[in-house]
């Protein structure tokens, strides 16, 4: 029972992880139905700045806390300034062109993001430290679950209800859902088209970033590719529980995590991928837009 409640709890802690980053494609795509395969590299920027910030303020003599907050604080800063930037420059230009172009562009934009981090830091892995301290009274749980998997279930839960109050109560949030149903209906009605665009990006990238911090502390390394691995996992999250729905995305990710979590626990580690992009084969072919998506009809 213990070896079961350990991989449950390990599952959770992957399909938060993936959750934080799904939910920026899905929230892109929700709005201007692309695909932004760049949001993995804004996960993996959000990672380093944590790195590069920890090292400062260490060195400074700060706390584990402090550290632990400045360091995610200047991650979602700088992240979010990217994904704006990444909009304005790789994606706003292409707005009303066939939908081939900005999807091309946003491999480009991925791409050279990769490789612009591996020249500015080093193609090695980096050493992360744990900034996620531990609890006492998590002691007994350590061969269940430690407190790093506990911190990261619990943000993911508080980010995930921050965001449904967002989008649901916010004058933002209404502008994101009235652009989501129909740009130029919303445009008609007052709505600033390309302030909300430029919105869901930067609180996409900023989810991003969150992740990126925590799952480089939990896993104790990173490198300039740990993006675009991120980023396939969290897309598959999003389409599995269906793109372009919120709930769906952090369904999905959860289901994906338990995937990967029991494929590895039961079967053999070799097979984690192999399980998760079998389940999303299946789900596709019984329910091709996702678990959570609605089939859309479009009218002629």
């Amino acid at each position: 029972m213990d070896y079961f409640l350990e991989l449950f709890f390990g599952g959770l802690t992957k399909g938060s992880i993936y959750a934080l980053i799904a939910l920026g494609y899905t929230m892109v795509y929700g709005i201007i139905e692309l695909i932004n395969f760049a949001h993995g590299e804004i996960y993996m920027i959000g990672a380093f700045t944590a790195l590069i910030v920890a090292g400062v303020l260490s060195f400074l003599g700060f706390n584990t806390v402090s550290i632990l907050i400045l360091a995610t604080l200047i991650a979602v800063v700088y992240s979010s300034a990217y994904g704006y930037t990444v909009e304005k420059i790789a994606y706003k230009p292409l707005r009303n062109a066939p939908r081939l172009s900005p999807l091309i562009s946003a491999i480009g934009m991925s791409i050279f993001l990769q490789n612009y981090v591996l020249l500015a830091q080093t193609s090695d892995f980096l050493p992360f430290p744990n900034l996620i301290p531990e609890f006492e009274f998590m002691e007994p749980y350590y061969h269940i679950m430690g407190s790093s998997e506990l911190v990261i279930i619990l943000t993911t839960a508080v980010v995930m209800v921050l965001l449904t109050l967002l989008i649901k109560f916010t004058r933002i949030g209404k502008a994101m859902r009235a652009t989501a149903q129909n740009k130029k209906m919303a445009m008609l009605v007052g709505v600033n088209v390309d302030r909300v665009i430029s919105m869901t990006f930067v609180i996409g990238s900023a989810l991003a970033a969150i992740g990126g911090v925590l799952i480089a502390s939990y896993v104790g390394q990173i490198n300039f590719y740990i993006g675009f691995i991120a980023g396939i996992k969290a897309f598959t999250a999003a389409v599995l529980g269906g793109i372009g729905s919120i709930p769906g995305a952090v369904l999905g990710a959860l289901v994906l995590g338990w995937t990967e979590s029991f494929a590895t626990g039961y079967v053999s580690s070799d097979y984690e991928d192999v399980f998760a992009f079998c389940l999303l084969v299946l789900i596709l072919i019984f329910r091709p837009a996702g678990i959570l998506g609605r089939a859309t009809t479009q009218k002629v």
